[in-house]
C-alpha cells in the first residue's frame, strides 16, 4: 500500500459532461443559447424582439447540443423560448423564469457599458410585498397583489405617499411588472435621480376571467372594475399608507390592462387623477360606452390631469394607440403621446415605464 499524499484521485468510469452555458451573453452584445436534447430531430428558437420573423433553426453538435447565436441586442430584457419537435418549452439550464397564465418563458438580461434605469444600481431600493387575499367577487378565488413600497417608507413614520395601479397584460401575472418589467428598480433609479416622486406600485392580478375563456376583451374591464374598487383599492389604501384623494392616486397598465385601466378611470373619473396605457387594447365601443364623458372633454381633462399613451413604433397594436388618441383629440381632451421603439414587449415597456413616472404627481 503506498503511503504517498500526492497520489491522483480515483476516477469513476462516467466521463463528466462539461458544463453547458444559457445564455451567454457575449461582450459584443450577441447571445448564445443552448439546449442538450440528443433525441431531438429538430429544434428551433423564438424570441419576443422576433415579432414576424420565422423561429431561428438551432443547430445540433456531436453531443446532442443545440445551439445558436444572435444579436447583437440593445441592452435590455427579453423573452425567449425553445420548441422541440413541436413542443414549446422554456430554457432548462435558465433560472431566470418569465411566469406566465400559460406557457411560461425564459428570460436573458442584456448589459452594455452603461447601467439602464432597469437594472438594480447602487442606490437605494425599495421593497416588494406580495399579499394573498380570497376574492368575495371572484367567488372566494385567492389572488395575489404585488405591491412596492419605496426607499425610507418603513423609516418615514406617519408620511403618506401617491399611488399608481399597475395593471399587466393578457396571459400575464400579478409578478409581471416586477419580474419582466423591473418596475421597482425603474422608480427606484427615478427616485435616486430625484426624477420622479417616491409613490407606491399596487400590481393586482388581472386576469378577473380565466385565460382563454371568451370573451375576455368585453367582459375583463368590468369585472376587473369591480374587483379593483371593492377589494384592491380597500385593502391598499388601508395597509399602506396612502395619501388620500384623486390627486395622488393614478392608474395604468399595459395591452389587456391598458384597456382596463381606460375603462376605470372613465368610468370613475372621480376616482383618478392621472391614466396611464403602454400597447393599449382598446376597450369595446369606447366612444359609444363613454359619449358622456367625451361630451364633456373640459371635465375631463380637470379630472384626468394627465393622460399617457405610449406604444413602440413596431407594436402590431399601435393602430389601437393611434386611434385612442384620435377619438380624444376629435372631442377635445388632452394627451400626452410617449411614442418609443419597440414592439409589443417588455424591452419597449420598460422605456414607456420610465418616460411615464416622471409625469405624475409633480
Amino acid at each position: 500500500m503506498s503511503n504517498r499524499t500526492d497520489a491522483a484521485p480515483v476516477r469513476s468510469g462516467r466521463r463528466r459532461r462539461p458544463t453547458l452555458v444559457s445564455p451567454e451573453v457575449h461582450a459584443d452584445l450577441t447571445v448564445t443559447f443552448r439546449l442538450r436534447a440528443p433525441e431531438a430531430r429538430r429544434v428551433v428558437f423564438q424570441g419576443d424582439w422576433m415579432y414576424g420573423e420565422a423561429p431561428a433553426e438551432m443547430t445540433r453538435d456531436a453531443d446532442g447540443v443545440w445551439s445558436v447565436t444572435l444579436g447583437p441586442l440593445a441592452p435590455n430584457g427579453y423573452l425567449y423560448t425553445f420548441v422541440v419537435d413541436g413542443l414549446r418549452i422554456a430554457d432548462p439550464l435558465n433560472p431566470l423564469i418569465k411566469l406566465r397564465s400559460q406557457t411560461s418563458a425564459s428570460m436573458v438580461e442584456v448589459r452594455g457599458a452603461e447601467a439602464q434605469l432597469w437594472e438594480p444600481c447602487d442606490v437605494p431600493h425599495g421593497s416588494v410585498d406580495i399579499n394573498w387575499v380570497p376574492s368575495k367577487s371572484l367567488g372566494g378565488d385567492p389572488r395575489w397583489l404585488w405591491v412596492y413600497t419605496p426607499p425610507g417608507y418603513a423609516e418615514s413614520g406617519d408620511r403618506r405617499y401617491p399611488v399608481l395601479y399597475l395593471l399587466h397584460g393578457s396571459n400575464d401575472t400579478a409578478g409581471g411588472w416586477v419580474l419582466a418589467g423591473r418596475a421597482n428598480f425603474i422608480l427606484d433609479n427615478l427616485i435616486a435621480a430625484g426624477k420622479a416622486k417616491p409613490m407606491i406600485l399596487v400590481m393586482p392580478y388581472g386576469d378577473v376571467i380565466p385565460y382563454g375563456s371568451e370573451p375576455v376583451k368585453a367582459l375583463s374591464p368590468k369585472v376587473l372594475e369591480r374587483y379593483l374598487l371593492r377589494e384592491v383599492l380597500p385593502l391598499a389604501e388601508g395597509k399602506y399608507r396612502v395619501a388620500p384623494g384623486p390627486e395622488n392616486r393614478a392608474i395604468a397598465g399595459l395591452s389587456m390592462g391598458a384597456g382596463q385601466a381606460i375603462h376605470v378611470a372613465f368610468c370613475h373619473l372621480d376616482k383618478f387623477g392621472a391614466l396611464g396605457t403602454f400597447s393599449l387594447v382598446m376597450p369595446d365601443r369606447f366612444d359609444a360606452r363613454f359619449a358622456s364623458a367625451m361630451g364633456t372633454p373640459k371635465n375631463v381633462n380637470e379630472r384626468l390631469g394627465l393622460v399617457w399613451i405610449g406604444c413602440g413604433s413596431e407594436d402590431p397594436l399601435l393602430e389601437e394607440s393611434e386611434e385612442f388618441a384620435a377619438l380624444l383629440d376629435a372631442c377635445g381632451v388632452q394627451f400626452v403621446r410617449g411614442a418609443t421603439e419597440g414592439q409589443h414587449t417588455f424591452a419597449a415597456w420598460r422605456r414607456q415605464l420610465a418616460a411615464f413616472l416622471p409625469l405624475l404627481f409633480s
